[in-house]
């Protein structure tokens, strides 16, 4: 009799449920995520089961060793079997219990798997967009400190070699009144922030952001 998974993945488990052909759930068996323990699992599996899991960050070994086991592995999109699925209560075994029931009905949405190798590729590429957003947001830091104290540099291009130069020269700067110089010298005499006590001396422990 054919069998229809569904596969619950979290961080360091994953959570299974058989349906059989005629509704009936099998018992959840959870397996943790160690690749011996979840190879012997997968084999002992019948040949060619379906089993449906999720897109999540741990999709990728799990659907490399569901095939190395020759079985045929089935990517949903996460919200949209949410919504098909029954009940609002979220717990492991609905989860698994609802992909099992979305696989076996015809219903689960399915995303295309691409191979590994491109799958490897598409993470190189998501890798190198993040680290230029992140060194983008370093240099527009950097012009709006420069933009908040009025310093001015000569250079057009501030990350050219003539700008990394004049910026080496201004960084030896700072203004005359800086919060770490300000907290060492007036630390005992901070002022409440709290509009209720707006010129008594503060005799509790304000957070430091709400400190003046």
């Amino acid at each position: 009799m054919e069998q229809f998974i569904g596969c619950d993945a979290h961080k360091k488990f994953s959570l299974f449920i058989a349906m059989n052909e005629e509704g009936g759930y099998g018992k959840p068996l959870r397996v943790a995520h160690d690749r011996e323990q979840m190879r012997a699992f997968l084999e002992d599996l019948p040949a060619g089961s379906q089993i449906a899991l999720e897109t999540s960050g741990s999709y990728y070994w799990l659907v490399d060793e569901m095939e190395r086991a020759g079985h045929e592995a089935q990517l949903a999109h996460a919200l949209t079997a949410k919504r098909r699925m029954e009940g609002r209560h979220k717990t492991d075994e609905r989860d698994a219990r609802g992909l099992a029931m979305l696989l076996r009905n015809g219903t689960l949405p399915r995303v295309w798997i691409p191979p590994a190798e491109l799958r490897d590729q598409r993470e190189m590429l998501r890798w190198r967009m993040s680290l230029v957003e992140a060194r983008s947001q370093g240099k527009n830091r950097i012009h709006g400190v420069l933009l908040r104290y009025n310093v001015a540099v000569a250079a057009a291009d501030l990350y050219s070699a003539a700008g990394r130069e004049q910026l080496e020269l201004v960084l030896s700067w700072k203004p005359s009144i800086t919060w770490t110089s300000r907290s060492k010298s007036a630390s005992k005499n901070w002022r409440c922030c709290w509009p209720a006590r707006p010129s008594a001396t503060c005799s509790r422990r304000c957070p430091a952001w709400a400190r003046f």
